[in-house]
């Protein structure tokens, strides 16, 4: 018996571009219904909005997005914060994204594209336990963890 584990992002009127970029980054296809997809009036408010998102890479990437009802706005606004001080990760989000890879180029590449709009809390670089760590939250309030498989 094996199960699947897929992270599930939560937005605020913001899944299906947030989404895109992850496929812009990972690669990919996207399922996407949004609320009037499942019976909402086209003209509600936030019927636009992803009542079920997915996206699945050749490589194993697997994320699910959705659009909280009757939040609209910044999600980054809403995500909390997350620091590095003396060597220590401080937050106050419930959960990070983490992605391992089995080379350091391709974890460049991913981190490349990731930094667009991010801030980065941890750059890419060699660490005790790894020949690249690197930690960021992203343009939609994501933490990602980027690391190479020891």
């Amino acid at each position: 018996m094996s199960i699947i584990t897929t992270t599930h992002l939560n937005f605020r009127g913001d899944a299906r571009p947030a989404l895109d970029f992850y496929r812009s980054v990972f690669g990919g296809d996207i399922t996407a219904s949004s609320y009037a997809d499942f019976g909402m009036p086209a003209d509600a408010p936030g019927a636009e909005g992803l009542v079920f998102g997915m996206l699945a890479s050749p490589s194993g990437f697997r994320l699910m997005a959705y659009d909280i009802p009757h939040q609209t706005g910044d999600s980054v606004a809403h995500a909390g914060s997350t620091t590095r001080e003396n060597g220590m990760t401080i937050t106050d989000q419930p959960a990070f994204v983490s992605v391992r890879g089995e080379t350091l180029d391709e974890i460049q590449h991913y981190w490349g594209s990731l930094t667009e709009g991010a801030t980065v809390i941890e750059p890419l670089a060699t660490s005790p336990w790894s020949a690249g760590f690197g930690m960021l939250t992203d343009r939609f309030g994501v933490t990602w963890i980027l690391d190479v498989a020891a």
